[in-house]
């Protein structure tokens, strides 16, 4: 008796495949950019340039395509849900979703924007930055922002902030058209914003005087012949003045930040993973929000 049970136990549980269906055949155009955030377009050309980076080598065990594996992350991204819950609407399982978010997280974070050096892109950046409020020689907007995680399990000290939530401290310099032009999001919730900017290659390429342009930041920074901040006590008309213009054409980076936790809601929630990884989706999201400006 106690043999057959053991044989019963044994016995390898049969795998069930789920119904894996193409998701651009079954939504329209605006249900594919609610529910993905991209259009079909955008999502099977990025499909195309990461097929050899996401592809299955082999045709075994009924492995994921590209194409599914993308809409999987993208869905993830956009509404910030369980992994179990992402996976019941694409038919995967909950460590599959896991593996295919971090998958393709690293993958699009390799594709992070380069601050522009050329003169004609700077003098493009100049031009749509002067228009806004006729604020002269600007090339960029910085500032923070803060993702929410959980409490990891090292150094979890190091990660609560200001505010006392544990997160991530993303820093970003975004153009006049709310796009992306540098990211740094690799540093504990507890650093000062202007700690980030000491330790970043930018800060390196304008002290050097590689580009040519001022970056506006609010009084967090430290004031540089290169980065301009408020005045934090203005007495004069000239000053009121100043500060007018640098609000309205600073602003830009506080609403490329709305944008993107709003097209991406995993951002304006928390984040149930470990820094590393949380690091990899929001550069991730930083490379669509471009995409789909």
């Amino acid at each position: 008796m106690w043999f057959a049970v053991l044989m019963e136990r044994a016995v390898r549980r049969e795998r069930v495949f789920r119904d894996r269906s193409n998701p651009l055949e079954v939504y329209n155009d605006d249900e594919i950019i609610s529910r993905f955030r991209l259009t079909r377009e955008a999502i099977l050309r990025l499909t195309d340039e990461l097929e050899d980076v996401l592809g299955p080598t082999t045709a075994r065990s009924h492995s994921i395509p590209a194409l599914l594996q993308l809409c999987t992350a993208l869905r993830f991204y956009a509404t910030g849900s369980f992994l179990n819950t992402v996976g019941d609407t694409v038919g995967l399982s909950k460590a599959s979703v896991s593996r295919v978010v971090y998958r393709v997280s690293g993958a699009l974070s390799e594709r992070l924007p380069q601050f522009p050096v050329e003169p004609a892109e700077l003098s493009r950046l100049k031009r749509g930055f002067y228009n806004i409020s006729r604020f002269p020689n600007v090339v960029g907007a910085i500032d923070g922002t803060h993702v929410k995680i959980q409490a990891p399990f090292e150094n979890e000290h190091l990660f609560v902030n200001r505010k006392g939530h544990h997160s991530l401290n993303i820093q970003a310099v975004c153009d006049h058209n709310l796009k992306f032009l540098n990211c740094v999001a690799r540093w504990p919730g507890s650093v000062h914003d202007s700690r980030i900017l000491q330790h970043s290659q930018l800060f390196e390429a304008f002290e050097e005087g590689m580009i040519d342009g001022i970056l506006l930041g609010d009084s967090g920074y430290p004031l540089k012949p290169w980065l301009l901040t408020p005045f934090l006590n203005p007495t004069i008309p000239a000053q009121r003045k100043y500060n007018t213009a640098h609000c309205s054409t600073r602003n830009t980076i506080e609403r490329a930040f709305g944008v993107l936790k709003r097209r991406f809601h995993c951002l304006h929630g928390e984040l149930r993973m470990i820094p590393e990884r949380v690091c990899k989706i929001v550069c991730a999201t930083v490379v669509l929000h471009n995409m789909a400006r």
